[in-house]
């Protein structure tokens, strides 16, 4: 049984990212095969492409989520400012978002945004913040105009002009998520290219990256931990290219989930398939202990320690393995989390990944 402490690691302040690079294919790479670790560039990931390779995005594109509102003003008190970061949409126009000053935002309440676009408070919770309806035709254009990007915390820092375009993968199309799927950052047009030059095919599959891969775990024992759903999809044409792969490569964590959610699906389905086609909500929580159908190799950024992701990819690589490497990436001073470096991980056989 693991808890959550068994998946905490020491990271020096100074090595988590606030800028991205200057280019985007400059990041390095460190690859973890086995007990091996190798000191690499993202542009070394065409040396490990093989022809017949499936290699998987998340196209997901980050909406600029954050915004700020203003209360009512209550028997003569000035109203209050809040800052609310939207993470699930139920609909075109009703959306759950987190706010730091929750307990002072009541249900019924009424919010105004920058722009005069009024928000009802439909519903409270704890886990996932205020149920917002937006009295808007279309919430995607006022956020354009007004809203920011929701760069992670961590960061320590605003928004800045340049974040519009790097803080979104260069293939992003259907708006959604709340965070980008970072491993993708590192992709120029010119290296996708060059995987398909290699033999590989491409399939950009889509999840809506929200409270599920970035709320932080709370309880120690890991079966208490309330996973949220996120949004995501594989089309037919999509499984059937999967399902003729010799390999599958995921690019991210977020296609990771989205490859496995539709892996338990064709084993509860009783079909012999990597993946069946989904367009569904997930929930999917993947700890040691899980045994993976769908995924061969994954390419992902460094993750915060204790997290849902550090844990994911633990499953995936083996607890100690990815303990060692994350030490070795400290030594060497990569570059953490959502603007950094990256890692290629080979899936472990057997093992502590295997039920």
């Amino acid at each position: 049984m693991y808890h959550t402490s068994d998946f905490d690691f020491e990271l020096p302040n100074e090595l988590i990212a606030s800028h991205p690079l200057e280019k985007r294919d400059a990041s390095r790479m460190l690859v973890l095969d086995g007990n091996t670790i190798y000191d690499k560039h993202i542009r070394d990931f065409l040396d490990y492409i093989k022809p017949g390779d499936v290699v998987v995005f998340n196209n997901s594109r980050v909406i600029p989520a954050r915004f700020n509102v203003r209360g009512s003003a209550v028997q003569g008190r000035v109203a209050d400012d809040h800052e609310i970061t939207l993470h699930t949409a139920v609909n075109d126009r009703d959306w759950w978002g987190l706010c730091k000053k929750f307990n002072k935002i009541n249900i019924g309440d009424t919010l105004t945004m920058d722009d005069g676009t009024k928000i009802q408070v439909v519903d409270k919770d704890e886990e996932s913040g205020l149920l917002l309806h937006f009295n808007c035709d279309n919430v995607f254009e006022v956020l354009d105009k007004i809203g920011k990007m929701p760069l992670p915390p961590y960061m320590k820092r605003d928004e800045e002009i340049a974040d519009r375009e790097r803080y979104q993968t260069v293939y992003a199309e259907p708006l959604g998520s709340m965070a980008a799927p970072t491993a993708g950052l590192h992709f120029t047009p010119e290296l996708m290219a060059e995987i398909e030059q290699r033999g590989a095919k491409i399939v950009k599959v889509t999840l809506h990256v929200g409270a599920g891969t970035w709320m932080p775990v709370k309880t120690e024992n890991l079966n208490e931990h309330k996973m949220h759903s996120e949004w995501c999809c594989i089309t037919p044409n999509q499984a059937d290219i999967i399902n003729n792969a010799k390999r599958v490569i995921a690019v991210g964590t977020t296609s990771m989930r989205t490859l496995e959610s539709a892996a338990i699906r064709a084993r509860e389905s009783g079909v012999n398939m990597r993946v069946i086609p989904i367009c569904d909500n997930t929930n999917i929580f993947i700890i040691p202990g899980y045994k993976f159908g769908a995924v061969d190799v994954l390419l992902t950024n460094f993750h915060l320690p204790k997290s849902t992701l550090f844990m994911l990819v633990s499953a995936f690589a083996g607890l100690s393995e990815m303990k060692s490497a994350y030490a070795h990436a400290v030594a060497e001073k990569y570059r953490f989390f959502s603007y950094g470096d990256c890692c290629l991980l080979f899936k472990k056989p057997g093992g502590e990944n295997a039920i």
